[in-house]
């Protein structure tokens, strides 16, 4: 029996995916708007990407690229993912920057250590992971993987296109009809609409002519109200999953949270993080078997992913950790689209981490 996980291509998104994209948009909670449930903006979306992955230009900033994960077993889209290649291209990025000031008397001999909220763009121009989205059918397993961290080995084999910064935001604490009691308590009194209005409005999260009707001095966070103040940082349960894969890559939670509903918004180094760090090349061998005779230890799940743009393929594949080479005629040659794009240098693999590797019993 063919392991499900081997049906599993992640790919750039084509014009033939609207309807599946038109279905994910739906099924999103409220502040996963890098996704609008809007078929022309999605159309859009789709256009814009494909024009970012065929592109022979020179990358300016300007590109959004989206990914789709295809189950080949079923034929459904079952999942996306997108980069954005400059935060804040056309207008500055703003976030909230969490910082603690002290305010001391030494005639009372009081001091108190004040948690505050710095408005700021700190994460302009970085790289910015967008549109995760898993359907539930596939939140279990090796999937969700697959669709996240390929996309940063996509970035690290064009690193000419991006920034070496990278970041994303996470939805905050919302209730079921898309009421934040962050945004009620801060952004509600600066922009008199409610959240779902205010994203609908935006378009997208974070835009500079929200941030410049908030207050540019610090918020002093007990000021604020309970729920609000236990809003901060805290993660919509849409967002665990992402969000814990994203932290195992090695991306911090603690600086930064969104101007919108609270939620953390990690950042990082491309080349700290752990797919990056531990991806190898691999050699393509003539014959059947790899490396035969060697002891390269026990079968691991990796993603693997071509160096083609335009073409580029991502999937998962068990193989030795140690292996160095594949053969011509492994499967997965025609599961990365065929050997015309598999150059004797095209083929990049990670292994995923140990507790992913316990997800492929899921």
């Amino acid at each position: 029996m063919i392991d499900p996980a081997l049906h599993l291509v992640l790919r750039p998104v084509a014009l033939a995916d609207l309807p599946a994209l038109e279905r994910m948009a739906a099924a999103s909670a409220h502040g996963i708007s890098s996704l609008p449930n809007d078929s022309q903006k999605l159309r859009v979306r789709i256009e814009r990407s494909l024009q970012a992955f065929g592109s022979l230009d020179d990358a300016s900033g300007e590109e959004t690229y989206l990914f789709v994960l295809e189950d080949r077993g079923r034929g459904e889209v079952v999942g996306c993912s997108g980069i954005a290649a400059s935060a804040g291209f056309h207008d500055r990025f703003y976030s909230y920057r969490n910082e603690f000031v002290v305010h001391a008397s030494a005639a009372l001999g009081v001091s108190q250590r004040m948690h505050t909220l710095h408005l700021c763009h700190d994460l302009t121009g970085y790289t910015l992971l967008t549109s995760f989205y898993i359907a539930p059918d596939y939140a279990q397993g090796l999937a969700p993987q697959l669709l996240s961290r390929a996309r940063l080995l996509f970035i690290s084999q064009y690193a000419e296109r991006f920034n070496e910064r990278i970041a994303a935001e996470n939805p905050g604490l919302a209730d079921e009809d898309g009421q934040s009691p962050f945004w009620d308590a801060v952004g509600r009194r600066f922009f008199a609409m409610d959240y779902p209005q205010a994203e609908q409005v935006t378009g997208g999260r974070s835009k500079a002519f929200i941030a410049d009707l908030m207050p540019h001095s610090p918020i002093y966070v007990p000021l604020l109200p309970e729920p609000a103040q236990f809003a901060i940082g805290q993660l919509h349960p849409v967002g665990e999953l992402p969000f814990a894969m994203l932290q195992d890559e090695g991306f911090d939670a603690d600086t930064y949270i969104d101007i919108f509903d609270g939620g953390p918004t990690v950042e990082a180094s491309l080349g700290l993080l752990r797919s990056v760090r531990q991806a190898r090349p691999l050699r393509w061998m003539e014959g059947r078997h790899e490396e035969a005779g060697q002891d390269l230890g026990p079968m691991v799940w990796h993603i693997a992913v071509n160096a083609d743009r335009s073409g580029f393929r991502a999937v998962l594949l068990s193989l030795p950790l140690r292996a160095q080479s594949l053969s011509l005629a492994h499967e997965v040659v025609a599961r990365l689209g065929g050997a015309q794009r598999l150059g004797p240098h095209s083929l990049w693999v990670s292994p995923l981490a140990e507790a992913a590797q316990a997800g492929a019993e899921a």
